[in-house]
């Protein structure tokens, strides 16, 4: 959402006759996109912001802090970090260019956080892509499930969804340019709904498969206890709908859940785990886990981890808890000890890598459909792309197949990626998602 964010920006100042810089150090407008959902990220952000303030006192330039960042410190950032021109809030972002301009014209700092309230987005923005394979699309802002762990719905406001015939508009416009796939983007997805159509997110996933042209459609990310299973079988008959799903668990405990309130069991997890599967095979299925929670026993640490046995994710990321000032966990002792966190986060890196391998060497030998992304960071004589269930892909391939859909026949397989080579058509070895659907 963060880099749907950024696309937007940029695109709005692009169309108003700035020029895009692909290096800070020589840009005029530097902006900085923020995350604050890990301590981690918002650390990360102010080392770059300090280090481009060195290059500030160089030469003229305005330095912008939009995200969460900006809408969580507001006044307070400027009197952290001076040498920053403009604050930008999660929904302000729409203004960048009126709030550059003034900034401009009053040459002094100004702050912009008033509009974490805003339920009307404008339409049709210019969006300057970062890909040309895949549209990111946001279909919702915010968040209304106040985990204890979590900052978002405080950064970024409350749930407000877009119109269906926005959204379609958007894609329809991304397919005219050419794009093969789109994400749809959301903090939880799953509670979309559209009052004015009466669309929930089965609804808008069923028009989004209409647009003619359009090969994919992935969106990110789910809540399991929105997961219905009128959206398990919009998964499971949509053709254009790739077979892989995005559901953060965050923990193996139920008691860790209720303290997290996550308002679903480890049971009722794996049980729609099991309905997923049942409908679709072959579909991947990718989670979210937090170690180290406050109060996190070694039991419940024990329930996690043999979680990750019984879920057998195809991949994860994982975490070690951090306070987030402003959530309810933050008011709780931070009782884990640090080295503790580490030991229980490498045991689940070091056992879901495994997994993930697992799972990946099935493929060695079958044929998979890679939407061709990109040249590989490696090798430029080297591709990247992803099957269906988005497992990066790594063959040798001219550049031009970029955006095309390509048969290859995996001959290796890694914990997160797949090497392979082109082949002329698909055989029986191919895993046929179509035939396996529920029509």
């Amino acid at each position: 959402m963060n880099d749907n964010d950024s696309e937007i920006m940029a695109g709005i100042l692009e169309s108003a006759g700035f020029q895009y810089c692909p290096e800070a150090e020589k840009a005029d407008i530097v902006i900085i996109n923020t995350c604050v959902v890990r301590e981690g990220a918002e650390e990360r952000a102010l080392g770059r912001l300090t280090n481009l303030a060195a290059t500030k006192r160089q030469s003229q330039k305005i330095l912008v802090v939009g995200g969460c960042m900006a809408q969580k410190e507001g006044q307070e950032l400027l009197e952290k970090l001076p040498f920053v021109d403009l604050v930008v809030g999660t929904r302000d972002h729409f203004r960048i260019h009126d709030l550059v301009q003034k900034v401009l014209e009053r040459k002094e700092p100004l702050v912009a956080v008033d509009e974490i309230d805003r339920t009307e987005f404008p339409s049709e923005l210019p969006v300057k892509r970062a890909s040309s394979v895949r549209g990111l699309v946001t279909v919702m802002y915010g968040c209304n499930n106040f985990c204890t762990f979590c900052i978002v719905p405080h950064t970024r406001g409350r749930e407000v969804s877009r119109p269906v015939a926005d959204v379609v508009r958007e894609v329809q416009k991304l397919v005219e340019e050419g794009y093969p796939e789109v994400i749809l983007l959301g903090q939880n997805v799953n509670s979309y709904y559209d009052k004015a159509s009466r669309c929930d997110f089965a609804d808008l996933l069923a028009r989004v498969n209409e647009v003619q042209g359009l090969k994919r459609i992935r969106f990110v990310t789910s809540h399991p206890k929105d997961c219905s299973p009128r959206l398990i079988d919009a998964l499971a008959s949509l053709e254009k709908v790739c077979e892989s799903i995005h559901l953060p668990v965050q923990a193996g405990s139920n008691r860790v859940l209720r303290r997290m309130k996550r308002f679903y069991t480890c049971e009722h997890y794996l049980d729609l785990l099991a309905q997923i599967r049942e409908k679709i095979p072959h579909v991947a299925i990718t989670t979210d886990v937090i170690v180290g929670f406050p109060d996190e026993t070694e039991s419940d640490f024990e329930e996690t981890y043999d979680l990750l046995e019984k879920a057998r994710w195809d991949s994860a990321f994982m975490f070690m808890y951090s306070p987030r000032p402003g959530t309810k966990a933050a008011e709780w002792p931070d009782s884990i000890p640090l080295e503790e966190k580490r030991r229980r986060l490498q045991l689940c890196i070091a056992r879901q890598e495994q997994i993930s391998l697992e799972i990946n060497q099935r493929l060695v030998g079958t044929v998979q459909e890679v939407l061709v992304e990109s040249v590989s960071k490696k090798s430029d004589r080297q591709l990247m792309g992803r099957t269906r269930t988005d497992k990066a892909v790594v063959f040798d391939g001219d550049r031009s197949l970029i955006g095309k859909e390509v048969s290859i026949r995996i001959t290796e397989a890694f914990s997160h990626t797949l090497r392979g080579v082109l082949t002329e058509k698909l055989d029986d070895n191919r895993l046929v998602y179509s035939s396996q659907r529920e029509h």
